[in-house]
């Protein structure tokens, strides 16, 4: 990613997220890196939210030029995309975020989808997401522990904002037996997104 982006991680829409992924980043080891809010997106103005996993492999390596984005390089950012192009969203239409926010690995060090001790872990993080998305008004979930998170943070929390919530599954490669149908799931989702969101008719 490139050193322009990281020069704009405190433009005033993003300022306050980046803010938040500041302290995250001092309350947890070097292992749990977090990635920095994209400046090419909404930002707190943010009306769809879409929630995907954890940081990927190469986010993480990135270290501070990483950013949570549909840029990066790798085929789950490119499948969101491409799926958001299809949908007809603008670039700015939406934020991308993970549930978790920093990396989740098993006990051998690789890394692995987030358990439910982690999106409990987790869950106070997504509360101050919550409260710094004042206009959100739909989610969609990109994945079962996607799904899971912001279901927890509504109904566990009972002073969350409740939203609607469109689920669909991880475009990972690791999914190649149903990819296909994860991708235009995903892209139905974010056509459906920009309705509720009334950004488009």
């Amino acid at each position: 990613m490139s050193t322009d982006r990281r020069s704009r991680v405190d433009e005033p829409h993003v300022f306050a997220l980046n803010a938040l992924v500041r302290a995250w980043r001092a309350a947890v080891d070097e292992q749990r890196f977090v990635p920095w809010f994209d400046p090419d997106g909404p930002g707190v103005n943010a009306r769809i939210l879409v929630l995907m996993e954890s940081p990927g492999p190469r986010t993480v390596a990135a270290g501070d030029l990483g950013f949570s984005t549909e840029d990066n390089d790798d085929p789950t950012a490119a499948a969101l995309r491409a799926a958001r192009t299809s949908a007809g969203m603008a670039r700015d239409g939406y934020v991308r975020w993970n549930v978790v926010p920093w990396p989740t690995y098993d006990a051998t060090g690789h890394r692995r989808p987030p358990l439910v001790r982690d999106l409990e872990e987790a869950r106070p993080a997504m509360k101050e997401l919550w409260a710094a998305l004042p206009d959100l008004q739909v989610v969609v979930a990109v994945g079962m522990p996607a799904l899971q998170g912001v279901m927890r943070l509504m109904t566990i929390d009972e002073t969350a904002r409740v939203v609607p919530v469109l689920a669909v599954p991880h475009p990972s490669p690791r999914n190649a037996h149903a990819r296909a149908e994860a991708v235009r799931r995903l892209r139905v989702a974010l056509e459906r997104s920009q309705k509720i969101a009334r950004l488009r008719a």
